[in-house]
């Protein structure tokens, strides 16, 4: 039986999938985490640092050295709290930006993991710039002068997803989901109706076959039978080598002409012919 929109929800919020720790456990080799945006705070809701990503199984293989950005949301009760559930404030996005800046100086390519509900809304955050931060973000990646691989590896929520993934190759794991809002703030906006939320969720396009056929992720990564958070080891691997493969082909362009390809594929989302 095929999964609905709203099954796809339920994996992809499933606090049982791998986080951004994990996958950092489960295919790195090592990891240096670098903290701060330089202004405010270091923000837990969004971790970034260099790291090691190892090589596949072929002699010819080597392992690549990368810088890893993604939502942190947290796997126990304390660390969901310090992380504020993976929904970064201004800090985090601009902290990102910083550390990018460090990957594109040192000729290193960037990979981002995204799974947030969505960027911070409070108070504090709108006060100490939150739009602008999530906008600015987007101008920046779009213009970095060196690769960048995204990963959709749960919930992709509106801007405080999209600030961390603009790049030249977009991955979205199986069962993830990636939408301009939640179907239950869809449902409640349309029909103010929260139980409709399976109905916006058909209706939104939001699951990884449908972003495919729409153009708007470039690849989708299978998980293991029952879902990633059945088995975290063979769905981290599926995502090491999908991320390794596009990283392969991605360093084959001249950065001038991966910039503009960037600019075009941004350009092409939501023209339909």
């Amino acid at each position: 039986m095929a999964k609905s929109a709203m099954d796809c929800v339920k994996l992809a919020r499933d606090a049982k999938r791998p986080h951004l720790k994990d996958f950092i456990d489960l295919i790195c080799s090592d990891f240096e985490e670098l903290h701060g945006d330089r202004l405010v705070n270091d923000d837990r809701g969004l971790v970034g640092g260099f790291a090691t990503i190892r090589a596949g199984e072929k002699a010819s293989d080597k392992d690549v050295k990368v810088l890893i950005l993604g939502h942190n949301k947290g796997t126990t009760v304390e660390e969901n709290m310090a992380s504020n559930f993976g929904m970064a404030n201004p800090d985090g996005y601009r902290k990102a930006m910083r550390l990018a800046k460090l990957a594109e100086k040192f000729h290193l390519p960037v990979v981002t993991f995204v799974d947030t509900p969505g960027a911070y809304p409070g108070k504090e955050a709108e006060e100490r710039g939150q739009a602008e931060a999530i906008a600015k973000s987007l101008e920046f990646f779009s213009r970095l002068k060196t690769q960048v691989v995204v990963v959709v590896t749960g919930e992709g929520g509106s801007g405080g997803a999209l600030a961390i993934a603009v790049g030249d190759r977009i991955l979205m794991m199986e069962n993830a989901v990636y939408s301009v809002i939640s179907p239950e703030g869809c449902a409640g906006i349309l029909w103010r109706d929260g139980t409709k939320a399976p109905e916006a969720a058909e209706a939104l396009k939001i699951t990884a076959p449908d972003l495919l056929k729409l153009g708007a992720v470039d690849e989708v990564v299978k998980e293991p039978a029952g879902g990633a958070q059945k088995n975290h080891k063979a769905a981290a691997n599926a995502v090491r080598k999908a991320v390794l493969a596009a990283l392969k082909d991605l360093a084959k362009i001249p950065v001038d002409e991966l910039i503009e390809r960037r600019y075009e594929k941004i350009r092409s989302y939501g023209n339909f012919h």
